[in-house]
């Protein structure tokens, strides 16, 4: 982690994100010259070292430069090696850092995509289900869903959570949204304003980094590891940054496939409770584990209101119905739902009700155990052909997804371009960093592709990676 992230001297990390806040928003563009250190000292009524020190940081992490004698001015975005932009899906990468332009390469052997194989889900039965819909609401297409979602859905729903883990809540306080990605963009628009601290996971997923940064946040990161957060730490940032919420992935974390035990999950509530801070809950792999089931999701744990949770039912059921729930108390609610009303107006009700008939089925716990058990073969086939290697990980306990530290000879954009030529695919650490800083991490998943295809394209992705080791 870089020193500005644990750096306990506030007005030092205030100068550094105020810079960096107003480089991401195009308001100093490539190029621009910045205040001198003396104007932002006076500006911002601090010591000139201090502001010098935020400078020469923001010069070690690549986001300005400086003329001897003239100044600090914004860095540009391009790359000086040629070799990298020769692909464009890969040139489009470099510069932007963003997860969409690696899932538009048309590869063979995608470990990129964190979806499941499509022949594993139940697309025979949900043709049922479609037509069953029409004959029980015939005007299923003729109305909207309420903002909030189906009730019949929505009462379904709360009723599977209060069985499973014996909480105590009712349909009012359950909001239906189109994917997890929109639960997460309508949070930001209810509770962020710019210039707002939200902490965030390090590494983390990458569409919640970009909709809290294109909301102004300013980002503090909490390392995630194999045995979970330093709570020491994360109770400093809560007491001297006062974030206005905490975006975590607590059960079998995206990138790492981590998981965070029962005793850190209720000491962040107390963490949250004593320090005002919201807990956002994103839980979209929690069905799928290979031995055991996974500790209770934090939300369980709150009586104070300070969790929102949210549960994705898309990357195992079905990805294309979109559906999430959001689950927390009425007064946050009703905030959501006045921002939802305003981003869709309601998810589509047909999808709503698709799903309700195959959620209250028989074969949907069939389903789920078919699946854990082909997803638990498939990472065990990547694994056993990363054997051949002096790669690190830690076998992931359940979802999509292996997190690979690559030696330090093997440059990570560079094996990117090469494996997209071989027609595989990757995504590389940075895309979770939100500071994109080089990351001898990759993630690979190994959900998407079958098995003959995981065998053949791990071992070729392997001898990329050692071509341009030697």
């Amino acid at each position: 982690m870089s020193k500005v992230l644990q750096n306990g001297d506030y007005p030092f990390k205030k100068v550094y994100d105020y810079i960096l806040h107003r480089i991401e928003r195009k308001e100093w563009k490539e190029n621009d010259k910045l205040p001198s250190v003396r104007q932002l000292a006076d500006e911002m009524n601090l010591h000139r070292l201090t502001v010098l020190k935020a400078y020469q940081l923001l010069k070690q992490h690549d986001k300005v430069y400086v003329k001897e004698k003239v100044g600090y001015f914004v860095k540009s975005n391009e790359t000086n090696n040629l070799e990298y932009l020769d692909n464009p899906i890969v040139s489009a990468y470099v510069q932007k850092n963003h997860l969409s332009e690696i899932h538009q390469s048309p590869v063979f052997y995608n470990f990129s995509q964190a979806l499941i194989d499509p022949n594993l889900l139940p697309n025979h039965y949900f043709s049922d289900y479609v037509k069953k819909v029409f004959d029980l609401y015939p005007k299923v297409l003729s109305t909207y869903s309420t903002v909030q979602g189906d009730i019949e859905l929505r009462e379904t729903l709360t009723q599977y959570f209060i069985n499973q883990y014996k909480t105590h809540f009712n349909a009012d306080d359950l909001l239906i949204t189109s994917g997890s990605q929109q639960a997460i963009h309508i949070i930001a628009q209810t509770f962020i304003k710019p210039r707002d601290i939200v902490l965030i996971e390090r590494p983390s997923y990458s569409a919640a980094i970009d909709t809290f940064k294109s909301n102004g946040a300013q980002i503090v990161t909490v390392d995630i590891k194999k045995e979970g957060y330093d709570l020491t730490q994360v109770e400093m940032y809560m007491k001297q940054y006062k974030p206005r919420l905490f975006y975590l992935n607590p059960t079998f974390h995206n990138p790492t496939g981590y998981t965070v035990s029962v005793g850190q999950r209720k000491k962040l509530v107390e963490l949250a409770e004593q320090y005002r801070c919201l807990l956002i809950e994103d839980d979209a792999y929690h069905d799928i584990y290979f031995e055991h089931s996974p500790p209770p999701p934090i939300y369980t744990f709150d009586t104070a209101g300070t969790v929102i949770y949210i549960r994705s039912f898309c990357k195992y059921i079905s990805p294309g119905l979109r559906i999430a729930a959001v689950i927390c108390q009425s007064p946050l609610m009703k905030s959501l739902i006045t921002i939802k009303s305003l981003v869709d107006n309601g998810s589509p009700l047909l999808n709503q009700k698709v799903f309700l008939l195959y959620f209250s089925s028989l074969r949907l716990q069939q389903h789920l155990e078919k699946i854990r058990i082909a997803l638990q073969i498939r990472k065990e086939i990547m694994e056993e052909e990363l054997t051949a290697t002096d790669w690190q990980w830690i076998s992931p306990k359940g979802g999509l997804n292996l997190w690979v530290e690559l030696p330090d000879r093997i440059p990570t954009e560079l094996l990117l371009t090469k494996s997209i030529e071989k027609s595989i695919s990757f995504v590389p650490g940075q895309v979770f960093d939100p500071f994109k800083q080089l990351s001898p991490w990759i993630r690979l998943s190994y959900s998407y592709a079958n098995e003959k295809q995981l065998r053949i394209g791990v071992k070729r992705f392997v001898e990329v990676a050692q071509s341009l080791s030697k």
